[in-house]
């Protein structure tokens, strides 16, 4: 790929089009069903189930409509503390605000990302009802440590796993280790229904309550399943569950995720072969995940200050490649400085953040177009 090529942008994100998406959003469309708990909310439910491991999957609107069930679920109320990290997506928080409580931000454990166990005990209070953990880039949060204090303080554990649908780790398979979990199928995500996401439950108290609340209150499923003649508001909801189109194109994805997460990993590897060298003469790194697990959702290197980040990602914009950072750490926004509190230092959280610069990764991303990423990250000098 010559330079004058790259004057059309290698983006940061696409899309994946599963093939199958077309014909099955035309079988939606000749239907008589095209709302919620059609046959492809079925069909789809079901390869999450065999994918995650999760005895009980139920599709939402978004990685966020989950997230708020999760924390509603767990009875988090008015006053009620849940811990989580400072560096994750804003619905992790607002999510919680949005029940009436308050999140508390704790630091991150290194170059990873994913919260610091350590940090998480020492925030508990009398008021911490929950405790929220992110697996950043599908990789595995240290979910021993973290099981471990949930069971000595009798405190429910969320795992945010909008990153690492189906990664198997040595803690066992991610969003299947805490009480309940989510994942996420916007488009920016390895599977994707261009807005979606999933709540898993593994506690069985959960399940009844949780078909529920996203059926707007009601006992809606089990009428369907004919254990009652008909249905009523029963309880606090709202309307979770997505249409049978979305559902429609995030069956056809799963069909293909075997071939996605291949192409995903094959960038993956090249980026670290590549640029190991390359980030180390500079003074950084490249992403490293202990004992290599993660789910390719990510790359990202590691600069030796933000300073140097910065110009990073100016040279790749200057050259046609659109790499970007991540997350503003939330303790440091205003609405997390409104509605949250912080506990202990944020130097590692706020150091990550300000040093990590993520590359272009997408299935539909041609050789030429991976090679002329690596050649233009490595032609960068500060």
């Amino acid at each position: 790929m010559s330079a004058s090529d790259a004057m059309t942008p290698i983006l940061f994100s696409v899309p994946f089009r599963a093939p199958a998406a077309p014909g099955n959003l035309a079988a939606v469309i000749a239907s008589d069903h095209v709302h919620g708990d059609g046959p492809f909310t079925k069909s789809a439910s079901a390869k999450l189930v065999e994918l995650t491991g999760s005895p009980s999957v139920l599709l939402t609107t978004s990685g966020t409509a989950a997230l708020e069930m999760a924390v509603r679920l767990l009875g988090i109320g008015e006053g009620d503390e849940v811990i989580v990290p400072s560096f994750t997506f804003s619905s992790g928080a607002a999510s919680i605000v949005a029940a009436g409580g308050v999140p508390v931000f704790v630091d991150i454990e290194g170059d990873s990302g994913n919260v610091d166990p350590a940090q998480v005990e020492a925030a508990i209070t009398p008021k911490t009802k929950a405790i929220s953990v992110m697996h950043y880039g599908g990789v595995p949060a240290d979910m021993d440590a973290i099981m471990a204090i949930s069971r000595k303080h009798n405190i429910p554990v969320i795992e945010d796993n909008a990153h690492g649908l189906a990664v198997k780790s040595r803690f066992g398979a991610l969003g299947t280790i805490g009480s309940v979990a989510i994942q996420s199928f916007h488009d920016t995500k390895n599977v994707h229904c261009g807005e979606g996401g999933a709540v898993l439950i593994n506690d069985a108290t959960l399940t009844e309550p949780a078909e529920i609340m996203r059926e707007k209150g009601t006992n809606r499923s089990k009428f369907l399943r004919g254990q009652v003649d008909k249905y009523t508001w029963v309880d606090w909801g709202s309307s979770y569950l997505p249409s049978e189109l979305n559902a429609a194109v995030l069956d056809a994805q799963l069909d293909a995720f075997e071939g996605i997460q291949e192409r995903r990993f094959q960038i993956w590897n090249t980026y670290a072969a590549e640029l190991s060298q390359w980030a180390m003469d500079l003074g950084g790194s490249v992403m490293n995940p202990a004992e290599g697990e993660h789910a390719a959702h990510v790359f990202f290197v590691l600069m030796p200050n933000q300073e140097v980040r910065d110009a990073l990602l100016e040279h790749l914009r200057a050259h046609g490649v659109i790499g970007t950072f991540h997350y503003v750490p939330l303790h440091s926004s205003p609405a997390g400085q409104k509605y949250g509190r912080t506990v202990g230092s944020m130097e590692k959280t706020d150091s990550f953040a300000g040093r990590l610069a993520r590359l272009p990764l997408w299935p539909g991303m041609t050789v030429e177009q991976v090679a002329y990423v690596i050649e233009t990250v490595k032609a960068f000098r500060p």
